[in-house]
């Protein structure tokens, strides 16, 4: 009974250390810490283009399946990449709003080139733990 009472305390604590992001400032350098590796990027950015081309679409034909579509598309190429590349959980779970912002953020980065400044500017100022501890 004493492991069991250890370990409910454990969660307890653990859960009460744990930090909330309050500002998208605080958020994307953890946004970016969170995608360190460039293969998550990439499937971050093909899920993203293919959300893009859906919204297209959806503009164009006004067929509501277009969005489902881009929706469905656009996280499952960037799940794959937090769970199987990064081994991480998205930020989409815990914070749906900025990470959604943050995807085109880093899209439109990673399209003009300018990514890569953003991972340095992350890894040479900031820790990333590769997690999502807050």
């Amino acid at each position: 009974m004493s492991c069991l009472t250890s370990t409910f305390n454990f969660i307890i604590s653990t859960m009460n250390t744990q930090t909330r992001i309050q500002t998208y400032k605080e958020f994307w350098p953890f946004y970016v810490g969170e995608h360190s590796k460039p293969t998550n990027r990439l499937l971050h950015f093909i899920g993203t283009s293919i959300g893009f081309v859906c919204l297209i679409n959806f503009v164009l034909t006004l067929n509501p399946k277009w969005i489902g579509i881009g929706l469905i598309a656009g996280y499952a190429f960037a799940w794959i990449g937090h769970f199987v590349i990064e081994k991480n959980r998205p930020a989409t779970f815990k914070y749906p709003f900025w990470s959604f912002i943050s995807d085109w953020r880093m899209w439109f980065l990673m399209l003009t080139g300018r990514m890569n400044s953003e991972i340095q500017k992350g890894s040479k100022g900031m820790q990333f733990s590769g997690s999502n501890n807050r």
